[in-house]
């Protein structure tokens, strides 16, 4: 089937893909705008699960301090492969929209594999206490224990949280977009968070 220019250029413009893969992904999908839009996720997604591995040694350091009040104070960390990417629009506003959202999330950790095993212990006996008080029959108690565990992950995990600009998308999801669009491997290396009067 023939696939006009325009409609390359409009799925081009909606993902940032580049032309052949747009013009590849609309022939696999009969034309169908949003179905190629969903190819392109897909096939980006797992190239970008392939991207990170590869080193990541420049990047940016970005600060944001919350107003009004000036209370609330972050430094972020957000590594990229090389200073050419670390130095466009794009990956300056992404470095500034985790920061931002660290202040407004509080996020104890940047992922699971970050949490100490104490902290990821305490949690899991405490839910296995709730389990065990909650009447159920003991052979579903992991499952339970299990579902509580993920939705703690994604409260304290900074790459399980959602986005507070956008609660459809996890930072990962977002960090994944971005090694999709730059083709180079991003890494949110470390944070800091200050609060006025907060013990550190």
């Amino acid at each position: 089937m023939e696939i006009k220019a325009t409609l390359v250029k409009e799925l081009r413009d909606k993902t940032g893909a580049g032309m052949m893969d747009c013009k590849r992904a609309l022939v696999e999908t009969g034309g169908d705008l949003e179905k190629a839009i969903d190819y392109l996720k897909t096939k980006g997604l797992a190239k970008a699960e392939k991207r990170m591995g590869r080193t990541a040694t420049e990047g940016r350091i970005a600060s944001y301090i919350h107003r009004p009040g000036e209370k609330i104070g972050v430094l972020v960390e957000v590594n990229c492969e090389t200073d050419f990417v670390a130095r466009t629009e794009e990956f300056a506003a992404f470095v500034r929209d985790v920061a931002m959202h660290v202040a407004a999330s509080n996020p104890q950790w940047v992922s699971r594999t970050d949490l100490p095993e104490a902290a990821r212990a305490r949690e899991e006996a405490i839910y296995r206490e709730q389990a065990k008080e909650s009447g159920k029959p003991e052979k579903i108690w992991p499952k339970m224990i299990e579902g509580k565990m993920e939705k703690f992950y994604g409260e304290v995990c900074l790459l399980e949280q959602r986005f507070v600009k956008n609660p459809d998308q996890t930072i990962d999801q977002l960090t994944k977009e971005l090694i999709t669009k730059t083709g180079e491997n991003i890494v949110i290396r470390r944070f800091a968070r200050f609060q006025v009067g907060e013990a550190l």
